[in-house]
């Protein structure tokens, strides 16, 4: 995935599926009533608060799902930083039609742009480093696409996006197979030389015996603290890509990046992020 805008052919379901949910079985009933058919006007959708914007494609297509003719004007793109009172797009056409998209829209775009937000701050407490921050699998069920979007909006790099991406060999898998040597010369005897493993450990003895097996292309430094991740880190020596996640804020980033893993792993970036308060003002 890239930070470019996704094709609306992707999107598309995902926000049908969210203006079905919205619209129910009758459609817009208070819009139909107190709204006279053909009235025009135009709308803006504000940022009620300094942020990094995300969400504004998915924005766009909710609008022009309920109605093609709506006029849309985007005043900033995705990754963009905007400040409290930024107009950030202006639509123009039927009321109706604006009033019965507005939720989705802002529903997406504020959530998207409230990841894009914390991932930007997260980035920026590792300046001065190498190491990359990532997000996980931690996300919202159906709305992965956008989510992973929007953390490289906020600057940030994306893990796997599914299972079937990488292997990714976890406590649990080690527990249940017998071992990190098992788990290691299993996917040594059947894993294309074309797909990449990685490995969790906790612990330096994990470590040491990884590197004595051989077999991952990354190692996952789960739950350690600074002294132990720089002392996994001199272990590597480039052998292996590093990351390090677990315990993973904003207060503890900073130390951690410095260390010198090469990523940062953090769920909260998908699922403890706060909703950036946007408005769509007539």
């Amino acid at each position: 995935m890239t930070r470019s805008s996704l094709p609306d052919l992707i999107l598309e379901p995902l926000v049908r599926n969210a203006l079905m949910e919205d619209i129910g079985s009758y459609g817009d009933i208070t819009t139909r009533t107190v709204i006279p058919a053909g009235t025009r006007y135009q709308a803006r959708l504000n940022a009620r608060e300094d942020a990094v914007v995300s969400g504004m494609q998915v924005a766009e297509l909710s609008f022009r799902l309920v109605d093609p003719s709506l006029v849309i004007t985007r005043h900033s793109a995705d990754g963009d930083r905007c400040r409290k009172g930024e107009t950030l797009m202006e639509i123009r056409g039927d009321a109706a039609s604006i009033l019965t998209g507005e939720r989705v829209a802002l529903n997406l775009a504020g959530r998207l742009t409230g990841i894009a937000t914390q991932t930007a701050a997260f980035v920026d407490k590792t300046k001065g480093t190498k190491a990359r921050i990532t997000c996980t699998r931690k996300t919202t069920p159906g709305l992965r696409i956008v989510e992973k979007q929007a953390v490289l909006h906020g600057g940030g790099f994306n893990h796997r996006y599914s299972l079937s991406d990488a292997i990714l060999i976890k406590d649990n898998h080690i527990a249940a197979a017998g071992g990190v040597r098992a788990v290691l010369q299993a996917t040594k005897a059947q894993v294309s030389h074309m797909m990449k493993v990685e490995i969790e450990v906790d612990r330096l003895d994990q470590l040491s015996e990884v590197l004595e097996v051989g077999g991952a292309d990354v190692v996952l430094l789960d739950n350690m603290d600074p002294e132990m991740l720089r002392e996994a880190v001199s272990m590597v020596d480039g052998q292996m890509v590093t990351e390090a996640s677990g315990n993973v804020t904003l207060e503890t980033v900073g130390m951690i990046a410095a260390t010198g893993v090469d990523y940062i792993s953090s769920g909260a970036l998908t699922h403890s992020y706060r909703t950036i308060d946007l408005g769509l003002d007539f």
